[in-house]
């Protein structure tokens, strides 16, 4: 049966294709040039490096395929917002909402922006405050692009995501080919053997690089045949990107060797150098540069999908629920998020806001995985396209490792996770004026 389209709906117009260049752009950014050096310094073994990057990359397929299966069921714009609403009510859907958009999507944006800034200056000599205003510059400018239109939003996100995959493509496989690379490096341990706690921080950093897997779940409601093309999306991408990262830092490893990996603070650039000689260093911070604004690109497309989803349940500023008659996208919804965002990279505090907040996205993310045991058991009759593989121990296992790396923050950093709570019970005295409303017109 066909859908209706109302003037304050967004239509499906994402297919399979669209759907998995946004999830791969989105998941791509600079975590894979940041983190290998940390990763190294704390792990000696490259083949244990290598095996956490694997790792990291199935618990996060896990939480990817498990919240595909409520995206297939409720495919509808705003993901979380959405699943938690459902499984343990409004409250906990909108303080997932609020702390998305007051920081943790916001505080991204603005992040990533400052970052693409950073990289800019590399080929560009910047005046004092040059890489700020370059950032507000690229978040202005993907805002715009993505009000203009959904098509345009995604088909920059399209050509954004096939360059920097070209990229690291070609990157790797000259590092494989290329004189220079020494693959007994992949072999060679260094130092003691690595503790079950540097691990677990090892890890920690490693599921930050793939932390944007659940921003399929944003965009829903625009996916066509979504009982289909979310889990299929969520699978493509995720087997994308653990290939990528796990080569990468085979061809990190063989040119640099464990120990050079952990003094340097370029690893992509210096590894690219050992085979690519002085243009190497060029050609990594243009990876850089087009894998940073590809990963903001689909930050803004997707993120701005929950506050719209909650103001049309009432609960934010009624404008924020509009949808664009001419362009057919949540206008109001990105411009609010492109506004917050620009303040935050202002103001410098989006990095320190990431760290408190990192924890916390951990607890929404275990708790929607939790939904789909929960939901199973109190809405066994709900449709379902997709069920997730391997039920219940998918989603158990997922849960289980957001419980421990939940746990891990308190103990290892109470004061980040006691001010991350803090910033996340911010959003009740806006639940209680948005939901007594909405309950008084509701009676009216």
């Amino acid at each position: 049966m066909g859908e209706v389209h109302s003037k304050e709906e967004l239509k499906r117009t994402l297919g399979l294709g669209d759907t998995t260049m946004v999830s791969v752009g989105a998941i791509l950014g600079s975590g894979i040039f940041l983190v290998p050096a940390t990763i190294a310094a704390s792990i000696h073994s490259p083949m244990l490096t290598l095996g956490l990057w694997i790792v990291g990359g199935i618990i996060s397929l896990f939480g990817a395929l498990s919240v595909a299966e409520l995206g297939a069921a409720m495919p509808r714009s705003g993901g979380q917002y959405v699943y938690l609403t459902e499984a343990y009510g409004p409250l906990w859907g909108f303080l997932y909402g609020w702390s998305s958009f007051s920081v943790i999507n916001t505080a991204s944006i603005a992040a990533v922006g400052v970052a693409f800034g950073e990289y800019f200056g590399y080929f560009v000599s910047l005046p004092t405050g040059g890489v700020q205003m370059v950032a507000v510059i690229s978040i202005i400018l993907l805002t715009a692009i993505n009000v203009a239109g959904v098509k345009s939003g995604v088909w920059t996100q399209n050509i954004l995501t096939i360059v920097k995959v070209g990229m690291f493509g070609g990157v790797i496989l000259l590092g494989v080919f290329l004189p220079g690379t020494d693959s007994v490096n992949l072999f060679k341990n260094i130092g003691t053997a690595s503790s079950l706690g540097a691990m677990g921080m090892a890890l920690i950093a490693i599921m930050w690089t793939y932390d944007a897997w659940i921003e399929i779940s944003y965009v829903a409601g625009e996916i066509k045949d979504p009982g289909r093309n979310i889990p299929k999306a969520s699978l493509l991408s995720m087997v994308v990107i653990i290939a990528i990262y796990v080569l990468a830092n085979g061809v990190f490893i063989s040119a640099l060797s464990i120990e050079k990996m952990a003094d340097s603070t370029l690893v992509a650039s210096d590894a690219a150098e050992v085979y690519l000689g002085s243009a190497g260093a060029s050609i990594i911070a243009l990876a850089i540069l087009i894998c940073t604004l590809g990963a903001n690109n689909a930050n803004v497309l997707t993120s701005a999908r929950i506050t719209y989803a909650m103001a049309k349940e009432k609960l934010f500023f009624r404008s924020v629920a509009k949808v664009h008659p001419k362009t057919e996208t949540p206008a109001t919804a990105l411009l609010i998020q492109g506004i917050w965002a620009i303040i935050l990279t202002f103001t410098g505090s989006f990095n320190q806001l990431i760290t408190y907040m990192v924890f916390a996205s951990w607890i929404f993310y275990g708790m929607s995985a939790g939904a789909v045991i929960i939901l199973r058991h109190q809405k066994p009759d709900m449709e379902r396209p997709y069920r997730v593989w391997g039920y219940p121990w998918v989603p158990a296992i997922f849960i289980l490792f957001a419980a421990w790396l939940t746990v891990n923050t308190i103990l290892e950093a109470p004061r980040d996770a006691a001010i991350g709570i803090g910033l996340i019970l911010t959003g009740l005295p806006f639940y209680f004026f948005w939901s007594s409303r909405k309950e008084t017109n509701e009676i009216n």
